[in-house]
């Protein structure tokens, strides 16, 4: 595996882009499933609980499987369950009970921007000018895609919790890229497995699921102007927008720099716009398919330009190393 600072083979920034497309496309569904449960009854804090322990409960036999990182990477396993799962998803949806769903979006992705700070100033590495260039596009983007000029309702507290889950958001790929550090790198599967768990016990003592309307999952939801079992819906969420989304996020932010993996996450924000006008029937203006455009383009900015290289004087040149790939990813 590389570390963030180092630039990886073209082979594997290809591979770390296509996984990191399928985790966008993968969590912007996330929404549109979860938006007829709630509809029908149920809480958003207890859709997202049952996203989280759904997830981790599918995800067990790998837990089980790699139960040796518990042993050698705890730091890592609780950071990531209460930062990049239960953080985001229960920051994001306090702020959405005090500002409107497009602001708290907005917020929550300014997170590829702080990343780039963090990156450049607390890690004190280069940034590529493309990585730079393409969080810009891509966030100007969505300021269109969720068009953040109507209603405009500043709640500071409401702001506050849209901007914890932007630094939780960072804490995802920031977390993600650690992983791959050190003589024995964390397995991303491993780490995937035990951040949802440890997420869905963090998100079991805010929500109170017991006193969820569970009922709702028996019956039939809304869904393409069509009656559809609730499971159905669920059951894309969980397996989908949490399981596929997380395992190829977290695998491609090891083939990419955390900043890149950041802007090209971007596109879920499209994905979700997308997927709400063709099955919930949710209009899709002008200014958000020219919003979608621009993330498009920023995501592709971040990739096409060369990474940035450390400053300094060149290192001597040193024997070559073995892939450090491994085959199990």
């Amino acid at each position: 595996m590389h570390s963030s600072s180092a630039a990886p083979r073209p082979e594997w920034r290809s591979l770390g882009l296509a996984l990191a497309l399928v985790s966008a496309f993968s969590f912007g569904g996330s929404g549109t499933a979860a938006k007829p449960l709630i509809e029908a009854g149920l809480s958003p804090l207890h859709v997202v609980w049952l996203r989280a322990t759904g997830a981790a409960l599918v995800l067990l036999p790998l837990a089980w499987k790699h139960r040796a990182i518990v042993r050698e990477r705890p730091g890592l396993l609780v950071g990531f369950g209460l930062l990049a799962v239960a953080g985001v998803q229960a920051c994001y949806f306090a702020a959405i009970s005090r500002i409107p769903v497009g602001v708290a979006l907005l917020i929550e992705y300014l997170g590829p921007l702080l990343l780039l700070g963090y990156v450049r100033f607390v890690q004190c590495k280069p940034v590529s000018r493309g990585a730079a260039i393409g969080a810009a596009v891509a966030v100007t983007g969505l300021v269109c895609v969720v068009e953040a000029w109507h209603g405009l309702r500043f709640d500071a507290l409401g702001v506050v919790f849209a901007l914890a889950a932007a630094c939780c958001q960072v804490g995802y790929f920031v977390l993600a890229d650690a992983g791959s550090r050190g003589d024995r790198p964390a397995d991303p599967l491993g780490v995937s497995a035990y951040g949802l768990l440890i997420g869905a016990v963090a998100l079991t003592a805010v929500t109170r699921p017991w006193e969820g309307r569970w009922s709702v999952l028996g019956g039939d939801v809304p869904l393409a102007r069509h009656q559809v079992p609730a499971l159905l819906p669920a059951a894309w969420m969980i397996l989908v927008a949490t399981v596929l989304a997380y395992l190829t996020g977290v695998v491609s932010v090891r083939h990419l720099s955390p900043p890149v993996a950041g802007v090209v996450a971007n596109v879920e924000a499209v994905v979700a716009t997308v997927l709400a006008w063709v099955l919930l029937g949710e209009r899709l203006g002008t200014a958000q398919l020219v919003g979608g455009l621009l993330v498009l383009l920023g995501a592709f900015t971040a990739q096409v330009t060369k990474p940035a290289e450390p400053a300094g004087p060149a290192p001597a040149p040193a024997a070559a190393e073995p892939d450090r790939h491994p085959a199990h990813r």
